[in-house]
């Protein structure tokens, strides 16, 4: 398993805090229903839908980011990839003929 680093823990941190405070302004608008004070509950509401529109666009915002550092890794890893067969093509044959053997072995042995 990947070792977490600082950053994945504060953007974990920060959407922890984010669905808290989501939350804490939905659990608000709860009770205050329960006041039926009209003013009340249009701001609360109001205050609410604010705050899942901001938490939404973080959490979307969070999401890209992930999805192009994950999107660049896997770039980075196919390039290096790439790289060595065409540095140490017979290796490669190698290493893929080794490969097929096993394969065959197990498939034969059913």
């Amino acid at each position: 398993m990947a070792s977490r680093t600082p950053r994945t823990d504060a953007s974990t941190e920060q959407l922890k805090a984010d669905l808290e405070h989501l939350t804490q302004t939905l659990e608000e608008l709860v009770g205050a229903t329960a006041d039926d004070s009209r003013s009340n509950i249009k701001q609360l509401r109001e205050k609410a839908e604010q705050r899942l529109q901001e938490t939404r666009h973080r959490l979307e915002a969070r999401g890209e980011r992930l999805y192009s550092e994950a999107r660049d890794s896997v770039r980075d890893q196919v390039d290096s990839c790439d790289r060595y067969v065409h540095d140490n093509p017979w290796t490669s044959v190698g290493i893929g003929a080794a490969v097929g053997v096993v394969i065959g072995l197990l498939i034969g042995r059913r």
